[in-house]
């Protein structure tokens, strides 16, 4: 068996192995990362070597620091890396590589079709009539969009949406209120079968298909990374968040929103943000929450979304990429009987 797992900001981590008689044997380590002394690599093979191929990762992730010496270095990589490793290769998991990317950036649309659209694809996905894809969004309207199980009165306030031109309306995935301000916010999409996140942890997979645009985010310039679970960060503020749906037959949503030009006045007063929610961040004000993309760049919103898909092309060969009139139109219908009625948008009052 062999298993790849990239340590996000870091290293290579890749295990080959045999199972037999449900224990792992010739376990071998390897990878770009650094180990010091060298005497650490036969010690963590020796420390997997017949373990129960059933092991969850956080035994793998103890064998390793158990089995490593005192003084031994780590750079780029760690217990829990090698730990993903193992899992992804005993559940078959595949890499980036192993597919033909696309990368869609089409027209605006209107939020309740972008919410159907992200159904629409993720179930191709699953279902094996669609290769995974990149699909940045377009906005023809301002919009918050609430997670799949927050409480709509809780987190929106109908008169500030209803003022400032907001409509409102609830995603599949989990996560928090965004309020999504048109031309003010990138906001992008990854369809990608279950195999691509085999042997990850949720909070695993969210850095992992990721990686890429921190890649994009520091080559402008920005300090970007990842804070767990889902928020990608930098020294000067947050910048976005992450949200994932995964579904019964294989197909994996993963989307995010970034600020570029984020009004805090507004947020607001569009939003019910409270204390307890501000405090955890240790900020006083909604406004400090974060830190647009503009601010730390200089540029504009189309620059970096070109940046973020050459970056995205350049690591895994991605080409451009169109929706189907058929899935424009599966996306309609969806509109119509869930994202845009009444009961789905109420579905937590």
């Amino acid at each position: 068996m062999h298993g790849e797992y990239k340590v996000p900001g870091g290293k290579l981590v890749v295990v080959d192995f045999e199972v037999v008689e449900g224990a792992i044997r010739g376990f071998r380590l390897a990878g770009d990362f650094f180990l010091e002394p060298d005497e650490a690599l036969d010690a963590v093979n020796a420390g997997i070597e017949g373990m129960s191929a059933n092991a969850d990762a956080a035994s793998y992730a103890a064998a390793v620091k158990l089995a490593l010496p005192t003084d031994a270095v780590l750079l780029g990589f760690s217990a829990e890396g090698v730990a993903v490793a193992i899992r992804r290769a005993l559940s078959a998991a595949t890499s980036w590589g192993d597919y033909d990317w696309q990368i869609v950036h089409a027209k605006a649309v209107s939020p309740a079709m972008h919410l159907a659209l992200d159904e629409v694809l993720a179930t191709e996905i699953g279902d094996g009539v669609r290769g995974p894809l990149l699909r940045i969004w377009e906005w023809d309207e301002s919009a918050v969009v609430i997670g799949s199980f927050q409480s709509l009165k809780n987190e929106v306030d109908p008169e500030g949406a209803a003022a400032h031109g907001y409509e409102v309306v609830r995603r599949i995935s989990g996560g928090g209120a965004m309020m999504m301000e048109k031309g003010a916010i990138i906001t992008y999409s990854l369809y990608v079968p279950a195999s691509l996140v085999g042997g990850m942890s949720f909070a695993d997979s969210y850095a992992f298909l990721d990686s890429w645009v921190l890649q994009a985010l520091q080559s402008l310039g920005i300090e970007a990374s990842y804070q767990p679970l889902n928020d990608i960060t930098s020294p000067k503020g947050k910048i976005g968040g992450a949200a994932q749906k995964r579904l019964g037959n294989g197909g994996v949503l993963h989307h995010v929103t970034m600020s570029y030009d984020m009004d805090g006045d507004v947020m607001t007063q569009v939003l019910r943000i409270g204390r307890e929610k501000l405090s955890d961040k240790g900020i006083a004000s909604a406004a400090k929450r974060v830190d647009p993309l503009r601010s730390q760049t200089g540029l504009s919103r189309d620059e970096i979304i070109e940046r973020m898909k050459e970056t995205f092309a350049g690591l895994y060969g991605a080409t451009p990429g169109e929706l189907t009139d058929a899935e424009y139109a599966a996306a309609e219908e969806l509109v119509e009987s869930k994202f845009g009625t009444e009961e789905w948008l109420n579905r937590v009052p």
